[in-house]
């Protein structure tokens, strides 16, 4: 079945898969376990997926714990707005999920691609050709911090990326509409004047851009501010400092799209 193929794809030495089918069953599994890593279907048979998930933030001991989801439901803008405040990761089954969700769960649990088995490297290595995903992609970065653009801007022209850059709200707007061709946008939620969660609303609020990739840059993992960011409509979210390898991670899911 699908389910034992997905088990056996995210397996291996120092990882325990539990597979259930069910909503009922997942959440026996969580009441009486531990887990790092959740990867959810919505087409459950005794539940929406929504439900489960709404049920999971509201329990303390799964609020911090990363949720994939992986389905192959064509979701409406409302759904992936709602999935969003939710699952950490959203993957659409295809061609190429089967790699996305490997290295999605592979981030997550913090393992080493060098360590997972030959077949399972290959894929990965296949996805992360993904240089090729970035090499040549226009990213905009928008931060008033110097050293913080001057940081990510280095790291990013390493893997072949064009960056621009603008200090406050105002200029991204103006630098997004000087050049619709930037495939991706790096948000500091906190700058003076226009912050971060207002410009991301303006943007979202230009027809153009209302599928352009945005990922918000928080200084510390604030409550609420993953949910504020979401809702302003940024794509997803990562916490300064910036890890580096987690933020290209991010970047090539948003632009293998």
């Amino acid at each position: 079945t699908e389910r034992h193929a997905v088990a056996e794809l995210l397996g291996g030495e120092g990882v325990e898969v539990v597979a259930v089918g069910t909503g009922e069953e997942a959440m026996a599994q969580l009441d009486g376990g531990r887990f790092d890593c959740i990867v959810l279907d919505l087409a459950l048979p005794d539940r929406n997926g929504f439900t489960l998930l709404e049920r999971l933030r509201a329990d303390g001991r799964y609020q911090d714990v990363p949720v994939v989801v992986h389905t192959g439901k064509e979701l409406t803008g409302p759904e992936e707005t709602q999935l969003r405040r939710y699952a950490d990761t959203i993957v659409v089954k295809g061609a190429g999920s089967p790699e996305r969700l490997l290295d999605e769960t592979t981030l997550h649990l913090h393992r080493r691609a060098t360590a997972l088995p030959g077949d399972r490297r290959q894929m990965l290595e296949r996805l992360h050709d993904a240089d090729d995903v970035l090499r040549d992609r226009t990213v905009l970065i928008v931060d008033d911090d110097v050293r913080n653009v001057f940081a990510l801007t280095s790291a990013l022209e390493v893997h072949g990326m064009r960056v621009r850059f603008a200090e406050n709200g105002r200029e991204g707007i103006e630098a997004l509409r000087a050049d619709p061709d930037v495939d991706l946008v790096l948000m500091d939620v906190m700058m003076p004047e226009m912050d971060g969660y207002e410009t991301t609303t303006a943007i979202r609020a230009i027809d153009a851009f209302a599928q352009l990739p945005i990922i918000a840059l928080t200084a510390k993992a604030m409550a609420g501010d993953r949910e504020r960011s979401i809702a302003s409509g940024a794509s997803d979210y990562i916490t300064k400092p910036v890890d580096l390898e987690q933020l290209v991670s991010l970047m090539r899911v948003w632009l293998y799209r």
